[in-house]
């Protein structure tokens, strides 16, 4: 089923730059009732709910800081429901390494290192600090050039599912 949940959302993603609430809000109600057949009542919920709050805490921060949307969150709160905490810390280790590469991959690509440098420089002095609005009059940049691209991050949680779930078979 995670594999199923996991590819769908790649594929939403990939198509239309969002991971629906169905798909994960479906998936996290899903997992509770087979955490609770698979491992009972009390350590049925204890999985869903430490794999749920695993995978939710790990991607939060970086949803706070923009760099990545709330779909990307949710999914891996779902994923963490279906697989349990331990299995969900892996599978964020995973998806980090194949969204950073995936990500400096496509920066290098797109001519856009010295930007990368800029935002990760500016991520590390002013945490909590609201970025400045920018307009016209703000000098040569705008509004775009802040991003130095995007990705459908949901295939980066496919593929660190599928990869830690293969490996771990």
């Amino acid at each position: 089923m995670v594999i199923v949940l996991v590819l769908t959302a790649a594929a939403i993603d990939a198509q239309q730059r969002r991971i629906p609430n169905w798909l994960t809000f479906g998936a996290w109600l899903l997992a509770l009732p087979v955490q609770i057949i698979l491992h009972g009542w009390g350590a049925g919920a204890l999985a869903w709910a430490s794999g749920w709050l695993t995978g939710f805490a790990l991607f939060l921060p970086l949803y706070l800081l923009r760099g990545m949307a709330a779909g990307d969150v949710k999914l891996m709160a779902a994923v963490g429901a279906w697989l349990g905490a331990p299995m969900a810390f892996e599978i964020a280790l995973a998806t980090f390494v194949a969204g950073g590469v995936w990500a400096l991959a496509l920066t290098l690509w797109r001519g856009r290192l010295g930007q990368l440098r800029r935002n990760l420089a500016w991520m590390l002095t002013s945490f909590g600090q609201v970025r400045p609005t920018l307009t016209q009059d703000s000098g040569a940049r705008n509004a775009s050039s802040w991003s130095v691209g995007s990705l459908p991050y949901g295939v980066a949680i496919a593929a660190g599912t599928i990869g830690v779930l293969f490996a771990s078979a």
